[in-house]
């Protein structure tokens, strides 16, 4: 009985949870491929397919220039289908059995800037999402501000092993001024494990430490267990300040710009060794979180939405074939050699990057498992 009420439990979350997570999943796919699709049209590319979601169809409209329009069963992800593509990836049809192969309005026939514009569009689409979501955010609820001070130093953290006190006023990291506790959160989360040099106003004097932050155990928005760097401080009662519109479109740019460069240092860390892949998630663990996070309040789900749709920005520009980073990979080689890869070479590559995304796909579903039957 246990385990059935066990099971009713993650199936009563599970439900809850789905509903906001495909509606915002929903809003960032169609946001990235309307990037593809309008860049296409400009370019006076013929879109085939415009599709949310996998699979058949469910409900469809075609418009005036011939796109399919659809909604499909499986809903995680969705494509843009131009002329002459063999497939959703983008991949070309074989010149020699391709009909459209002459058509000046197929994809493949485009010059090369063009291509990529319509390529990188998509990932571009993305970021600009999340710079519009946070700057309605910081516009509608003010920035929070939190003095750059060690309100509470935790016991045996990094930072009272090196020295800091309750009231320190952190100035300086490596250099670099801090004008408020998220400069030292921005810095921690982007360390690998090196040491900090922090510079510390104590009551007038001036005092140097150096800082390893360490990996602790904290909690996530879903109650699970994750290993996260901590310096180990905790800082005093944030506050919120009024912002105009103007200033808001600059601090959505800079949280963008945070976020990406955090997962990028995030995934720089994995190259070498220094992180894991424990913080993977994949579609079960952000349902999850979106569903946790949707009872929060709008502000806290608009600014999951934001993040994600970094993101998948993020990750489609990867140089891995299949995805949009794949496709400005194989654009580069044909810059530099003055033709396009061979169809074969191209084939292999695209095999190659469903390995890799698959495999990616695995170890993320691995992990949401493991954090969900172990909570």
């Amino acid at each position: 009985m246990d385990l059935i009420a066990h099971l009713a439990g993650y199936l009563s979350t599970f439900v809850y949870s789905i509903i906001p997570f495909l509606l915002v999943l929903t809003v960032i796919v169609f946001v990235h491929e309307y990037g593809h699709f309008q860049v296409a049209r400009w370019c006076g590319v013929a879109v085939d397919t415009f599709a949310v979601g996998f699979g058949r169809e469910i409900v469809g409209v075609t418009d005036r220039h011939g796109t399919r329009w659809k909604f499909c069963w499986i809903p995680i992800g969705g494509y843009v289908k131009f002329e002459d593509d063999a497939n959703a990836t983008s991949h070309p049809s074989d010149g020699a059995q391709s009909e459209a192969n002459d058509s000046p309005t197929a994809f493949h026939n485009k010059s090369l800037p063009k291509r990529a514009a319509v390529v990188a569009a998509g990932p571009i689409a993305n970021f600009l999402l999340a710079i519009a979501i946070y700057s309605v955010v910081f516009a509608s609820y003010g920035q929070p501000v939190g003095a750059p001070v060690a309100n509470e130093v935790v016991q045996g953290g990094a930072a009272d092993v090196a020295g800091i006190k309750a009231g320190d006023r952190i100035i300086e990291i490596d250099g670099n001024r801090v004008n408020s506790f998220s400069d030292i959160q921005y810095s921690v989360w982007n360390n690998l494990g090196d040491p900090l040099n922090i510079t510390i106003d104590r009551n007038g004097e001036t005092v140097k430490v150096v800082v390893t932050p360490l990996k602790e155990d904290t909690e996530s928005v879903t109650g699970d267990k994750v290993k996260q760097r901590q310096l180990g401080i905790k800082s005093g009662a944030i506050e919120f300040r009024d912002v105009g519109m103007g200033e808001s479109v600059i601090l959505g740019a800079e949280k963008t710009w945070v976020i990406a460069v955090t997962t990028l240092n995030y995934v720089r860390g994995i190259l070498i060794g220094r992180e894991t892949v424990e913080q993977l998630q994949g579609p079960v663990g952000i349902a999850r979180t979106t569903g946790y996070v949707a009872k929060e309040g709008v502000n806290a789900l608009f600014q999951l939405a934001a993040l994600l749709s970094v993101s998948i920005g993020l990750i489609n520009l990867f140089p891995i074939p299949m995805l949009d980073g794949g496709h400005l990979m194989y654009y580069a080689i044909e810059a530099v050699r003055g033709k396009p890869l061979g169809h074969d070479a191209q084939d292999i590559g695209f095999k190659v990057g469903i390995a890799v995304v698959l495999t990616l796909m695995i170890v993320a579903t691995w992990n949401d498992l493991a954090r969900l039957f172990s909570s």
